[in-house]
């Protein structure tokens, strides 16, 4: 036991010599280039398992290094000369080796910087130094090759990176040239995972685990590609103007990037910009704004092509229609994407509404069966759904239309009174307010308040078609069963609005709220009918005052109410049991009075036997 402190002494001064000879390495390779050869011991120390003083040490001194090299390095890297010169100048075989040196301490850092293992104040200073090198690594030029390296390294890393996309979004994705190469990146990286989808699934069939674990790995890269695009700023901020704060010297580069490996504007479309930069060496900012929609639209598309996982795929749903759509160049090249994802059942199809209520709108796009759509979305399950709030808003919205067929406008008021027989109070508010708006905009379904008897609001050159499908509804094929008093004619189950026959209903259902266990219905109920006989006085409702309720906000309303009158239990005399003989004739609620009721005279008590069973019915026994 007394050795033990001892170890931890000679360990703690090996570090502080260790420690004392990285200072002196840096200061060696600073001073005299006699000291190169420290340069590769510098970048041992490099790694993600070594100490983190001795990491910054080495990071500290190998950058006061390179640092005023770089020009020189991104000259020897693009350099086109002959190799027979190369061999015979040993300046350039110099510069060469320490290109090679430059690019493997980017490549350690980088190591770093993704690393589980490291500590997050190192890699933010880590991540500071790649950075330092994408600003001036080429020439004084953003240095699209080591920022594409570091973007890489970060979307394909198996171990958890949101620290340093954080640190990535919040330092330097403000920069306008960050987030253009960032978009280009994303895409390429988008189309190689899109391709290797397609490959894996072709390789399924023989090695199914194989395949099985790649798209573990896949889903993975999409998951980080989602991090960090959706925390992409746009151009535009939220006062509608455009950022143009850049990270690097220059304007937005056009031909350090190599059109093979990346999607960059064509030599016409260099000229084109070349022409346009103004006096200050810079673009102007509309087209800089048109070039980075450009480029934020692609990598959209291609990220929006991966198969999502479904997790991801909720989150883009949710912020499609605010995040993605205002700041694309086309949004109607979202159509195949938000139809798909429309024709999923469930609470898909109602985070798709959002997006796809705004192509319709506001971009044109035409969709036959949205209505249809629409309509099937109306279960009882949308009123305990997590993004309600916004599809009744929505929903209020789509059925404000004055162009809307009588039929659709019927076919979506009864179908809503049927659904508030079954969903919580909260979702009756918000059915009794959309369809006050509903008989408020379309007054040819004001015959829907109160319709006795099915058929009669037909016209007389539909008499034959009302016969047929009031055989057709009852089941017994005569035509007096059109006319028969509470034959209920539509068909809650029909998918399709316009063959549910909600024309020949009623608004039955809404009637029976008034008697509704919760008294804020009830008086919401009373309240409509006012409304409707009064039209001119009243307004619509705002369906957002309605649509978030719940249990407990209904609770909470109640609580703050001021009531003037409050019911109360009233008895002139005490009452002798809980139940009285009015209440249920031919019981009999009392037994002979006894002074002492206890457990012995229960048991003495004899209950009539039928057919050898004890029965059932028991004499209730009043306690004094």
């Amino acid at each position: 036991m007394a050795s033990s402190p001892i170890s931890k002494k000679q360990k703690k001064k090996r570090s502080k010599d260790s420690l004392s000879d990285l200072k002196t390495l840096g200061h060696q390779l600073l001073s005299s280039r006699a000291h190169i050869n420290n340069l590769p011991l510098l970048l041992t120390f490099i790694s993600p398992t070594s100490p983190p003083a001795h990491v910054l040490e080495s990071l500290l001194s190998l950058q006061s290094f390179f640092t005023p090299l770089l020009r020189e390095l991104s000259a020897v890297s693009s350099s086109k000369t002959p190799s027979k010169t190369r061999v015979e100048d040993p300046e350039l075989i110099y510069r060469t080796w320490l290109r090679s040196k430059f690019d493997e301490f980017v490549r350690l850092l980088i190591d770093v910087a993704v690393s589980e293992e490291a500590e997050e104040a190192l890699k933010e200073v880590v991540l500071d130094t790649i950075m330092e090198f994408v600003k001036l690594g080429s020439g004084g030029s953003f240095n699209s090759s080591i920022y594409h390296r570091m973007l890489h390294s970060i979307v394909h890393s198996s171990a958890p990176v949101e620290y340093i996309s954080d640190l990535l979004a919040s330092k330097y994705l403000k920069y306008i040239d960050v987030r253009y190469f960032s978009y280009i990146f994303l895409e390429k990286f988008a189309k190689s995972l899109e391709a290797k989808e397609i490959s894996d699934n072709k390789a399924i069939s023989s090695e199914v685990d194989a395949g099985s674990h790649s798209s573990e790995r896949v889903e993975l890269f999409i998951h980080k590609i989602h991090y960090i695009i959706s925390r992409i700023p746009p151009v535009e901020g939220v006062d509608g103007k455009t950022s143009l704060e850049m990270w690097s010297e220059s304007e937005l580069p056009s031909k350090q990037v190599k059109p093979k490996e990346l999607s960059e504007p064509s030599k016409t479309e260099d000229k084109q910009l070349k022409s346009e930069k103004s006096n200050s060496n810079a673009l102007p900012a509309a087209t800089i704004a048109k070039k980075m929609k450009l480029k934020f639209t692609k990598a959209w598309l291609a990220f929006l092509r991966l198969p999502l996982p479904v997790n991801v795929y909720k989150e883009v749903l949710a912020t499609l229609h605010q995040a993605v759509i205002p700041h694309l160049s086309n949004p109607v090249m979202l159509s195949d994407f938000l139809t798909r994802s429309y024709d999923i059942d469930g609470v898909v199809s109602v985070m798709a509404l959002s997006s796809l209520f705004i192509l319709i709108t506001q971009h044109g796009l035409e969709y036959p069966n949205f209505y249809e759509k629409l309509y099937a979305l109306l279960v009882p399950s949308i009123f305990m759904a997590k993004h309600r709030a916004k599809f009744f808003q929505l929903l209020d919205s789509c059925l404000k239309s004055p162009l809307l067929p009588a039929y659709l406008a019927a076919a979506f008021a009864k179908k809503l009174s049927r659904l508030a027989l079954t969903v919580p109070p909260s979702g009756s508010l918000v059915i009794i307010a959309l369809i006050h708006n509903l008989l408020r905009r379309h007054p040819s379904i004001s015959c829907l308040v109160h319709q006795e008897c099915g058929g009669e609001i037909v016209s007389d050159d539909r008499k034959s078609e009302k016969t047929v499908d009031g055989a057709d509804d009852s089941g017994t094929g005569t035509r007096t069963s059109s006319s028969k008093p509470g034959v209920e004619h539509f068909n809650n189950e029909e998918s399709n609005p316009m063959k549910c026959h909600a024309m020949r209903s009623s608004l039955w259902e809404i009637d029976t709220l008034r008697h509704h266990y919760c008294p804020p219905v009830s008086r919401f109920v009373s309240s409509l009918e006012e409304d409707l006989t009064v039209r001119a006085k009243t307004t619509e409702i705002n369906i957002k005052d309605f649509c978030s309720g719940s249990y407990a906000t209904i609770f909470g309303e109640e609580i703050r109410r001021r009531v003037k009158q409050v019911p109360l239990a009233f008895y002139k005399a005490t009452p002798a049991s809980l139940f009285s003989e009015s209440d249920f004739p031919g019981w009999t609620f009392k037994l002979e009075e006894s002074k002492d009721f206890d457990t012995e005279a229960a048991e003495k008590i004899n209950f009539p036997e039928e057919n050898g069973h004890i029965s059932a019915k028991r004499q209730r026994v009043d306690c004094p």
